[in-house]
């Protein structure tokens, strides 16, 4: 075979594999589970917290600015709140198959924490044993997230007011 024919040959070969790489790429984003929540952060008014044996804290947004209602009040941490919003969009790894899981052992029954967002609950489980990812039970369905949420639930209520606020009341 001459030399112009095996370039011609090897070309056609690179760019089949690379047809092939992108058809694959698009066949696993086509099967991902996509976000938590079909809410979008930016538009959530209303989150609760709630970890095991902490006081429940409560948020709202009210004129574009985030307060704490309890267990203190004053003006909350928009950074924060803007964390514990971005909860709803966190990716799903996967979902769990209905009714294929003891909530006990995943941690669920109860809960480490609750998070509510919008009125949606979020109840979070344990870690996986072999990955980085939360099990993280909503409306009857259990995800696995990626566990990188878990410090923004556990915050002591008088860091999550805003700085200058820390001291005062509203």
């Amino acid at each position: 075979m001459r030399r112009p024919a095996r370039r011609l040959l090897l070309a056609g070969a690179v760019a089949l594999l690379a047809v092939l790489v992108l058809l694959q790429l698009r066949h696993e984003r086509a099967q991902q589970p996509g976000p938590l929540l079909a809410l979008d952060p930016a538009a959530i008014t209303r989150i609760t917290v709630q970890v095991s044996g902490g006081p429940l804290r409560r948020f709202v947004r009210r004129d574009g600015a985030w307060w704490m209602l309890a267990p203190q009040q004053g003006r909350a941490d928009p950074a924060h709140l803007a964390n514990l919003a971005a909860i709803a969009a966190a990716p799903v790894a996967r979902w769990l198959p209905a009714g294929g899981f003891d909530p006990r052992k995943l941690g669920l029954d109860p809960p480490a924490a609750t998070l509510t967002l919008d009125g949606t609950r979020l109840a979070f489980g344990t870690l996986d044993a072999l990955q980085p990812l939360r099990y993280i039970e909503v409306d009857g369905r259990v995800a696995l997230v990626p566990d990188r949420f878990a410090p923004f639930l556990s915050m002591a209520p008088q860091l999550e007011l805003a700085a200058p606020a820390r001291t005062a009341s509203r």
